[in-house]
């Protein structure tokens, strides 16, 4: 034998070799394939149950954000009316009530202060009684 013909012997086993290693990668190739394609399968037949629960939960929200809607439509109208009530209020009462309040306030001290004057004007003269003398 030539070596021509022992290097193209070396060559055709590395090939055999070569080709024998695609295969088995191809083959697991095919099977991780065979496989995601049954999960993606299982994935789409289990998405139908979610997607229906999905929806009747969406379905659920928006009937309750619907009704804050109106709830919170009715309390503005509410804030609306009790800030008008303060404000007729204030309008309408406000005004004597302070001037009342005021009234009051000064009537007492006048009261307060006259007591107090009269209480002092009495100890006085039992302070000048116990000397002897006369103010």
């Amino acid at each position: 034998m030539s070596p021509g013909q022992i290097a193209a012997l070396v060559a055709a086993g590395a090939f055999v070799l070569l080709v024998l290693f695609l295969a088995i990668v191809l083959i697991k190739l095919g099977r991780a394939l065979d496989e995601m394609t049954i999960a993606i399968r299982k994935a789409h037949e289990n998405s139908d149950p979610l997607f229906a629960g999905a929806n009747t939960t969406l379905n659920h929200v928006n009937t309750q954000l619907e009704r804050v809607d109106g709830i919170t439509s009715n309390a503005r109208a509410v804030t609306g009316n009790v800030s008008a009530l303060t404000s007729l209020f204030t309008a309408t009462l406000g005004g004597p009530l302070v001037k009342a309040a005021a009234f009051s306030y000064g009537v007492s001290k006048a009261v307060r202060a006259r007591r107090k004057r009269k209480a002092e004007a009495q100890a006085e003269g039992r302070h000048s009684r116990r000397r002897g003398g006369k103010r």
